[in-house]
């Protein structure tokens, strides 16, 4: 809906700089100024880079073994991904951007968008910000600031690109002529919502920059295109057509999946993976307060090793009640692996996929279930819940999972959970 009035509003976008490695060097300062990336599960792909590393011209997703040789090269450090420590820092960072707005939308890991109030010099609030992820969290980040979200981003985009902003930019507080100087310097391909393919035939119209973009007639491009590239030119134009989401939608889906570090061949390794993205998609279930109606439970082999015989198959197992008891699902999941799984195949990632998810305080009653055994489920839920969040997300877990797991994703150089685990707390000896 295009906001209608007058009033120039100021929405800052806050974006971490190179979040994963950010956080790594947090606690390991001898990263700093050296090439850094960070591997996805079982160290496979790139999936987040250094300046150091951005200036060799190695690109997201790049697989590793094939860039070992420009390693040894260019001493390119290589870090197994340790998403309990960017999750952790990412809650800390959001929890301290929202001293600065009640109106905040949390847009990824890494980044977020809030409103501020125009009473204050919002130039120096965004410098304050700046330096409060520092001094707190030792974070590099990056502020725009703009009248709409999409020119927010593309403040953002500016302020870390170009050094004379010092990592803060607000699009308010610019003349005109010097802002759409700006703007016709910047490819259009860098426009929030703007995709390559889509780059590729703005291009070819003339509108190569966001300037032109900017200029260009919204009603022309939306039967052109889309209503979504006719809100594209709108919002750079000023025209606020994207709320802040303060309020995040319900999940429509959980799904808990993951590549196998060694390949699985034998049913009882399968379930032990299974039983275990359960569990942890139970846990983020019961972390929203949502019930289940339905699992898909999928497993497959390794479509990259062409000389491997290939097997993929997946299956729906609806509930006959919505539930977020763990031991219920555990049993359903296994029964439904049983159907699926063909011996004779080198299975190489499992996962499950939680859908028809509803809102647990608001469950509809069914005169065919047992009150007793639901109160006491709930219970029994209740009470690991609160043994997890004291002791440790993994302090119990169905027998079913195994002990030794095999299959685990292989992450040899993962730093220590240093926010999240007893036992991996940094210390720090006096000289």
């Amino acid at each position: 809906m295009v906001n209608s009035s007058s009033r120039i509003k100021n929405i800052a976008l806050i974006d971490a700089n190179n979040f994963y490695v950010s956080c790594e060097r947090v606690f390991n300062p001898g990263l700093l100024k050296k090439p850094v990336v960070v591997l996805s599960n079982n160290d496979g792909c790139v999936v987040a880079r250094s300046n150091e590393v951005k200036a060799l011209g190695i690109k997201m997703g790049e697989p590793w073994f094939k860039l070992r040789t420009l390693a040894q090269k260019h001493g390119i450090i290589a870090l197994s991904s340790n998403y309990p420590l960017y999750a952790d820092m990412s809650q800390r960072m959001m929890t301290l951007l929202g001293h600065f707005s009640p109106f905040q939308e949390v847009y990824s890991i890494d980044e977020c968008f809030l409103l501020l109030d125009s009473q204050y010099d919002i130039t120096h609030v965004g410098q304050t910000m700046q330096k409060n992820m520092a001094d707190c969290l030792g974070l590099p980040v990056g502020v725009g600031m703009a009248a709409t979200k999409t020119l927010a981003k593309l403040a953002n985009h500016v302020a870390k690109k170009r050094p004379m902003y010092a990592g803060v930019c607000n699009f308010n507080t610019m003349h005109v002529d010097d802002l759409e100087h700006l703007l016709a310097e910047i490819d259009v391909s860098e426009v929030w919502g703007v995709g390559a393919r889509s780059a590729d035939q703005l291009r070819a119209m003339g509108l190569a920059n966001v300037l032109a973009l900017r200029q260009a007639d919204e009603c022309q491009l939306r039967r052109r295109f889309s209503v979504v590239m006719g809100r594209i030119v709108l919002e750079l134009k000023g025209i606020s057509c994207l709320a802040l989401e303060t309020i995040m939608p319900p999940r429509k889906q959980i799904q808990s999946s993951r590549s196998f570090g060694t390949p699985v061949y034998e049913q009882d390794e399968l379930v032990e993976a299974v039983l275990t993205f359960m569990r942890r998609g139970v846990r983020r279930l019961r972390q929203q307060k949502l019930m289940a109606g339905a699992v898909h439970l999928f497993i497959q082999t390794n479509p990259f090793r062409e000389r491997d015989p290939q097997y993929r198959q997946g299956i729906t197992l609806p509930l006959p009640i919505p539930t977020a008891d763990e031991l219920q699902l555990a049993r359903i999941v296994r029964s439904g692996l049983t159907k699926i799984y063909r011996p004779g195949y080198a299975y190489h990632k499992a996962g499950i996929l939680l859908t028809e998810l509803e809102n647990a305080a608001g469950q509809q009653g069914d005169l065919f279930s047992d009150p007793a055994a639901r109160q006491k489920s709930g219970a029994l839920m209740d009470t690991l819940d609160a043994l997890r969040q004291r002791f440790g997300r993994d302090i119990i877990h169905v027998a079913g999972e195994g002990v030794c797991q095999r299959w685990a994703i292989k992450s040899a150089n993962r730093s220590p959970r240093y926010t999240t685990n007893w036992t991996e707390l940094p210390v720090v000896r006096a000289g």
